[in-house]
């Protein structure tokens, strides 16, 4: 079994300049990622867009990224299953794993605010439908559901092979502390949220940053100070980075676009675009990336 555990990445997904799906830019992406350090790479997260795919779409995204995962003998690859009726997102669960998915990851049902039995339950099914790990992603923000700690743990119990929990609460660190303490550490965290509390959450025995995917060398750099102690350093570098991933991280469409636009000006993909609605940057936050390419340009060799 491959490890789930520190720098996951989000995958974006990838147009043309007419919106279409360009798939082998996208390979060419995912290539790249699976040489950057991340330990695992993330499909159909909120930073792939997926809410502005199609099933089609969606399918042939997932055979492209497993191909490549499956061939690395580190990388592992994740899908996100995103479906809100837990009869339809089980069996997407089973064609992930099938395809040969390492993990999943769940967002729970959102849409016309379920109660907290009915979120348990999806959880469940979707569990109990697979035999590999499954991940859970919280992000109350997004969604405006909230979920206690304790659903979390109880589903953990039920279903063994749903050890994660994605944390994209604020601040996350906290609640990643309490599923800690509750579960007796048979819950494990990781928090997206683009890392902006990476250092805090790591602290906290949080296992793993599933960020976006433009800039995954910057974090593979900082958890390989933070495995090895060097705090120092790792701040110093943090400190250089939290005023541009706060400033995107003020809406997903602002950060998506922004990912894009660094990942197109870095020649790794061919068109920024982003299906509508989109977020349009500036004259002033397109300065802000073309600032950010130059100071950190140095960890991917420009």
């Amino acid at each position: 079994m491959k490890t789930i555990a520190g720098i996951v990445p989000i995958v974006a997904a990838v147009f043309d300049d007419r919106g279409r799906v360009d798939l082998e830019g996208f390979a060419r992406l995912v290539r790249h990622l699976t040489g950057t350090g991340a330990k695992a790479l993330t499909l159909f997260g909120l930073a792939t867009e997926f809410y502005k795919l199609t099933d089609e779409e969606k399918e042939r995204m997932m055979r492209v990224l497993l191909a490549e995962t499956s061939a690395s003998p580190d990388v592992a690859g994740i899908v996100s299953i995103t479906h809100h009726s837990w009869e339809v997102a089980a069996v997407q669960a089973q064609q992930a794993e099938q395809a040969g998915a390492d993990a999943l990851m769940l967002l729970p049902p959102f849409f016309l605010a379920p109660s907290a039995d009915a979120i348990l339950t999806h959880a469940r099914k979707v569990a109990q439908a697979v035999s590999i790990p499954v991940i859970v992603q919280y992000a109350p923000n997004q969604t405006g559901v909230r979920i206690e700690p304790e659903l979390f743990v109880r589903l953990r119990e039920d279903c063994p092979n749903a050890r994660y929990v994605k944390v994209e609460t604020q601040p996350p660190g906290k609640f990643a502390s309490r599923l800690h303490e509750l579960s007796g550490g048979g819950v494990e965290t990781l928090v997206g949220y683009a890392g902006v509390q990476m250092i805090d959450v790591l602290q906290r025995g949080s296992v793993g940053i599933q960020p976006g995917c433009s800039f995954s060398e910057v974090y593979v750099a900082l958890y390989g100070m933070f495995r090895r102690d060097e705090l120092e350093e790792m701040n110093a570098l943090f400190g250089r980075l939290l005023p541009y991933i706060t400033y995107w991280m003020q809406s997903v469409e602002l950060i998506v676009k922004a990912e894009k636009v660094i990942l197109h000006k870095r020649g790794l993909i061919a068109s920024s675009y982003c299906r509508q609605p989109d977020y349009r940057l500036d004259a002033a936050e397109e300065r802000m990336i073309d600032a950010f390419l130059h100071e950190f340009g140095a960890y991917w060799g420009k």
